[in-house]
């Protein structure tokens, strides 16, 4: 009987919990700075996050970046519009999530990973974002090369499979131009874009105009403009991260372009002021360049799949050396110079050779193809070295046997290094006329 009466109770009370309601940790607004608000009455850890009620049927959902004087600092992914002194904060439950999968190829979502195109609701695996690199020793090297479609990174730079590379440019030089060339012609299996930072305008013309269709059937594209919110700007590219890693944890070959990492840590350094930190180089914070060693470094070879990345870096001023640039360089496999120069001499795609560099082209490629591109550098280097001679006309012919190579091959060089968006080639039609060019030079061939 004693018994009986124990289960009854334990399922009473099993009922009884069922019902009730549950109560959850909730603190409220006591100040609101820009963009930066802070709450009291909450304990909780960086980067989890929280909704703000504006009104009792409307939130806006923010993420926990600091904490100070008992105080928790949040960045809002909206607007703050209606937020007040004694908003309540709840903190949500689930964790930051991004689709993943092949549903989402040929789509275009913004920073919370939900569609942007009108193309109806994404039904997708969840995975979540908050992930970190993979083992160094788990890394496969890089060994393989991959055909980028442009003829002087194929043939110059050659880029292999898992290694990632800047491509540096001021304002208007080409840079979206040449990661549209490189998305359409590149041989991976996958593309993810992400768009950061960019003008409104120029994401449908990147993805109708510079993609187009046969790009976009086999891509996903993550949007985040300029004029939203600092710390969405940063979801996205952590959400377009995220689903590179999906697909290479599958053992695929992602192609993975992101432009650009400047305004990235522009939204970081937003980020990071607001929430109180010291200013350092150029009023970049110590966490940016905490951060983007962190989310850069996710990229690469895995053990069984790859992402090759391209990472847009603006240059400000076209300062090759200002901090941003320099940082991402020494993170980065490689990088591809764009030079103003050139594009002002209707020289497309405007890469500086001699500035540019692939660290893992002598791994990827045979000796004869190192060989000519070494020697297709060379004599770039003496017709640069002799230009101001040549233009005025004081060089003397026969003078410099090495200088009249250059000046013989270089209408030659330059057909070699001028491509346009359309136009498309394989590693081995690179190798082919680059071969073409180093018979030039030792008499036994023409021209290509």
């Amino acid at each position: 009987m004693t018994e009986t009466r124990t289960l009854d109770t334990r399922i009473s009370l099993v009922d009884a919990v069922g019902r009730a309601t549950l109560l959850r940790a909730q603190g409220e607004v006591v100040r609101l700075v820009g963009t930066t608000i802070e709450a009291a009455g909450l304990i909780v850890q960086v980067g989890s996050t929280c909704w703000i009620d504006i009104e009792p049927s409307v939130s806006v959902s923010a993420e926990v970046v600091g904490f100070r004087d008992g105080r928790i600092s949040l960045v809002p992914f909206g607007d703050v519009m209606g937020i007040r002194p004694g908003s309540s904060v709840r903190v949500r439950q689930e964790q930051f999530r991004a689709p993943v999968g092949d549903s989402v190829l040929g789509r275009v979502l913004d920073g919370f990973g939900q569609p942007l195109d009108g193309k109806g609701p994404l039904v997708a695996r969840q995975r979540v974002v908050a992930t970190t690199s993979p083992h160094p020793l788990d890394r496969a090297r890089v060994v393989d090369p991959l055909s980028t479609g442009v003829r002087a990174i194929d043939g110059l730079m050659t880029a292999g499979r898992g290694q990632r590379l800047g491509v540096f440019a001021g304002s208007g030089v080409g840079k979206s131009t040449l990661l549209a060339m490189i998305a359409r012609n590149a041989a991976s299996d996958v593309n993810v874009i992400a768009l950061i930072g960019e003008r409104g305008r120029e994401v449908r013309e990147f993805i109708e105009e510079q993609l187009g269709e046969q790009g976009l059937a086999r891509s996903v594209v993550i949007v985040a403009t300029s004029d939203q919110p600092a710390l969405l700007r940063m979801k996205a590219a952590e959400v377009a991260t995220t689903i590179a890693e999906a697909f290479r944890d599958e053992g695929r070959h992602v192609l993975f372009l992101m432009d650009s990492v400047t305004r990235l840590a522009m939204a970081q350094r937003e980020i990071g002021l607001g929430a109180g930190e010291p200013p350092a180089l150029r009023g970049y914070p110590p966490s940016v360049f905490s951060y983007l060693p962190r989310l850069l470094e996710r990229t690469g070879s895995g053990e069984s799949g790859t992402i090759t990345g391209f990472y847009a870096v603006l240059v400000e001023g076209d300062d090759m050396n200002e901090p941003i640039a320099d940082t991402v360089r020494s993170i980065l496999d490689g990088h591809i110079v764009l030079s103003r120069s050139l594009a002002e001499r209707n020289h497309y795609p405007a890469i500086d050779v001699s500035a540019s560099l692939s660290r893992v082209m002598p791994a990827v490629v045979s000796r004869a193809h190192a060989a000519l591109a070494s020697a297709l550098r060379a004599s770039m280097a003496e017709y640069e070295n002799a230009r101001d001679l040549i233009e005025v006309g004081a060089y003397a012919p026969g003078s410099s046997a090495a200088i009249d190579a250059a000046i013989r091959l270089r209408p030659a060089i330059e057909a070699y290094l001028c491509q346009t968006p359309g136009e498309t080639c394989t590693i081995e039609t690179a190798l082919g006329r680059l071969t073409s060019i180093g018979l030039a030079a030792s008499g036994e061939g023409a021209a290509a």
